[in-house]
């Protein structure tokens, strides 16, 4: 059975185009994963089908109430599912967390907007927290993109190259290397030599320099990490 994906949020037209190109596209289309974006305002029970109200205690913004969502979440959920909410507060995302996902065989992922959702949604319906970064959005239909897209080129037929999978970045601890393709020279950039004097152990050795040279500046953190594990193999 291909993974299920059920993404719930206010606004469903922002994944239309998304879920239908590229890599991912494909990939709903050989029903490898399959994915359906609901609107939450299905579940909602009043005339104005009102998804949010103002907060208790006062406050700037709109809060998502529990009464649609968590009647969204109980309708599509499935024994065993995940169901995620997407959140600046939650888990940092990550490339671990994205292969893991991968195997699940149902995710419900929650999208917030705006001032959040009702703390009741989260703790009755809500098995994980999950933020893709240290920024507010408007809402988490984006993150919900985000995620689905990296959880996917786990998927065993969905990438056309399975082993481009190991020489990404973060798969191995580092960051990438740089590419480059044809011309071998352009408005006087040239390609360094290494690349092309077809010595396979030589351009392993350049492309791995690269990699921790990249990590080093850009990443430290990373850096730091790679260097405590490889002095402690």
């Amino acid at each position: 059975m291909p993974l299920r994906i059920d993404v719930l949020t206010l606004f469903p037209r922002m994944l239309d185009g998304f879920l239908a190109e590229s890599i991912l596209g494909k990939g709903i289309a050989k029903q490898l994963l399959e994915v359906e974006v609901r609107d939450i305002r299905d579940w909602c029970t009043d005339k104005h089908r009102a998804a949010d109200d103002r907060p208790f205690g006062g406050g700037a913004g709109m809060v998502m109430k529990p009464e649609p969502a968590i009647a969204a979440i109980e309708a599509v959920q499935t024994p065993g599912c995940r169901r995620i909410y997407l959140t600046p507060d939650g888990t940092p995302f990550s490339d671990s967390m994205a292969r893991e996902f991968a195997t699940e065989s149902h995710l419900v992922f929650l999208s917030g907007h705006y001032e959040g959702i009702d703390q009741r949604i989260r703790d009755s319906v809500i098995d994980q927290e999950v933020s893709i970064g240290d920024y507010v959005l408007t809402n988490g239909t984006l993150p919900a993109a985000v995620i689905i897209d990296a959880l996917a080129r786990f998927i065993p037929g969905v990438l056309g190259d399975e082993k481009s999978l190991t020489h990404e970045s973060f798969t191995g601890k580092l960051l990438d290397f740089p590419q480059y393709t044809r011309p071998a020279e352009f408005r006087g950039m040239s390609v360094p030599d290494v690349l092309t004097q077809g010595n396979h152990g030589e351009i392993e050795k350049w492309r791995t320099a690269q990699c921790v040279e990249k990590t080093r500046h850009v990443r430290p953190d990373l850096f730091k990490k790679y260097r405590h594990e490889s002095d402690h193999q």
